[in-house]
Parts: structure tokens; sequence; C-alpha cells
């Protein structure tokens, strides 16, 4: 969890920044990815809000029942990245399909699909492990 934990942060909040600085227009254009005026992409980018959000929730939900040990924390981090995947890979798929290769846009976006990748890996063992844990005990107790 300790090196999960910077990236939930930079990630969670990371979204709830994004979002706020996109409802304000404080994304400069010349940093804005290709026809950010377009209204169709406009539409587009904001479909992503609530997938974003639910990931923002998801992650620092999952840091809060961490600090408090909760143990469904792995749960919650597990929903969150998949999520988190999901988000990089439609947005990478897109601009993909459009033809569309700014460095920058990808490279989020990439982050995006490729941190969660190594920690879903660790937390599917965890919960592979306590299953055998727990079905070894069971199984004891016949």
């Amino acid at each position: 969890m300790k090196l999960l934990k910077p990236f939930f942060l930079v990630t969670d909040v990371g979204f709830i920044l994004y979002w706020i600085a996109t409802y304000f227009y404080l994304i400069p254009k010349n940093v804005a990815f290709k026809d950010y005026d377009n209204p169709m992409i406009i539409a587009w980018n904001w479909s992503f809000f609530p997938l974003d959000i639910l990931i923002s929730i998801t992650g620092l939900y999952s840091l809060y029942l961490c600090r408090r040990n909760h143990p469904t924390w792995e749960s919650m981090a597990l929903i969150s990245l998949v999520l988190t995947f999901c988000s990089g890979l439609q947005a990478i798929a897109f601009w993909a399909f459009i033809k569309d290769f700014d460095f920058t846009w990808w490279l989020f976006n990439l982050y995006l699909m490729i941190y969660p990748l190594f920690f879903m890996k660790i937390l599917f063992k965890n919960k592979l492990s306590q299953t055998e844990k727990s079905l070894r005990h069971s199984f004891k107790q016949l």
C-alpha cells in the first residue's frame, strides 16, 4: 500500500482538479487537446466525468479504509484501478481511431492504463492467497 497511496493521491486528486479546471475553462487552448472547442469533442470529454469521479471516490475511499485497517480496502482499490485502466484505454482508443497523436495527452492516458496493471497484479495475488488460505482452513475443519 505504501507504493499505491501516492499513485492514488496523484490520480484521484488530479482527476478532481482536471474537472474543476475543465468546468471553469482554466485549461489554456494551446495545451488542450485537438478540437477542444468542437461540441462533439466537448461532449466526448464530459462523458468521462462520471467515470473519472467514480475513480476518485473509490480510490480515496480505499485509502480511508486502509488507514482504518478495514479489510475491504483492497476490493475498493481494485475497483478503482480497473476503472482507471478503462478510462485511459477509452481515451487512447478514441485518439487512435481519429489518428490524433498528441504526446502530452497520450502520456497522461497511457499512465492511466499502465500503472494500474502493476497494482492489480499484486492485489489479485493477495486475493488468491487469502482465498487459498480460507479454503485450506475450511477443508481442515471438515
